[in-house]
C-alpha cells in the first residue's frame, strides 16, 4: 500500500490553526524527510531533536511522525529554532537552524509593525483585518520560497539516541500513585514519586 504524503493542511489540523511558526516547522520536516531519504516515521526510524517548544514542533510531529510517546521526539528547550534529524537506518543526520535575520521584517516589514499593534490590543478592526491578510501572505511565502532563505543546513553529530525503553512501575509510598521506576526516588527509606520526594537545592 502506497502511503499518502502528509500535507501542510494535515499539520494545520493537528495544530489547530495556521501560522508562520507552523509553516516553518512544515518546511523543516519536509526538508528533513527529503534530505535523509526517509518516510514519515511509523516507529522510531527517524529521530527529531528540537530545541524549542514553539508551533513548528507540532508540524514536525504531524509531518515527520516524531513524537514523545514513541520516543523519537526529544525536546531540549534551549530557545533556539533549531532542529536535528537522524535517520536510524542510515545513520545520516542534519541540523537545521533558522536564519538569524528577522523573518517577518524580511518578508513583509509592514506586517511587523502591525503585529505590535495587534498584540498590544491597540489595533483598529481595519488594521486587524489587514494584519490577518498579511499573515496569510507571509505563510504562503514561507511555504514556497527556497528552503535556504529560511534555514541554514549544518552538519550534525549522528550519535543515535537509544531507542525508547519500557520500565517497570512502582507505587509511591506517600500518595499511592504509580510511577515508572526510573523516575522514582527514595525518601526516608521508602520509594516515592518526584513530587512527594520534594525538592532539595542549595543553589547549585
Amino acid at each position: 500500500m502506497t502511503r499518502r504524503l502528509s500535507t501542510y493542511e494535515d499539520a494545520v489540523v493537528f495544530h489547530g490553526h495556521t501560522c508562520p511558526g507552523l509553516a516553518l516547522g512544515y518546511r523543516v520536516a519536509e526538508h528533513a524527510l527529503k534530505t535523509l531519504h526517509a518516510e514519515r516515521s511509523e516507529d522510531e526510524d527517524l529521530v527529531a531533536i528540537v530545541e524549542n517548544d514553539a508551533c513548528g514542533v507540532d508540524a514536525v510531529q504531524a509531518i515527520a511522525g516524531c513524537s514523545v510517546g514513541k520516543g523519537n521526539l526529544i525536546l531540549k528547550d534551549l530557545g533556539k529554532h533549531a532542529y536535528t534529524f537522524i535517520n536510524r537506518k542510515t545513520g545520516s543526520a542534519i541540523r537545521l537552524v533558522q536564519r538569524p535575520e528577522p523573518l517577518t521584517e524580511r518578508l513583509d516589514p509592514a506586517a511587523a509593525a502591525l503585529r505590535t499593534k495587534v498584540m498590544s490590543g491597540k489595533a483598529t478592526p481595519e488594521e486587524e483585518k489587514e494584519f490577518g491578510e498579511r499573515q496569510a501572505a507571509i505563510i504562503q511565502k514561507i511555504l514556497t520560497i527556497p528552503f535556504s532563505e529560511l534555514f541554514i543546513e549544518k552538519e550534525a553529530r549522528s550519535d543515535i539516541p537509544e531507542r525508547a525503553r519500557i520500565f517497570g512501575s512502582v507505587q509511591c509510598a506517600s500518595c499511592g500513585e504509580i510511577v515508572a521506576e526510573h523516575r522514582a526516588r527514595v525518601k526516608n527509606g521508602k520509594i516515592v514519586c518526584i513530587p512527594c520526594a520534594g525538592e532539595y537545592s542549595r543553589g547549585w
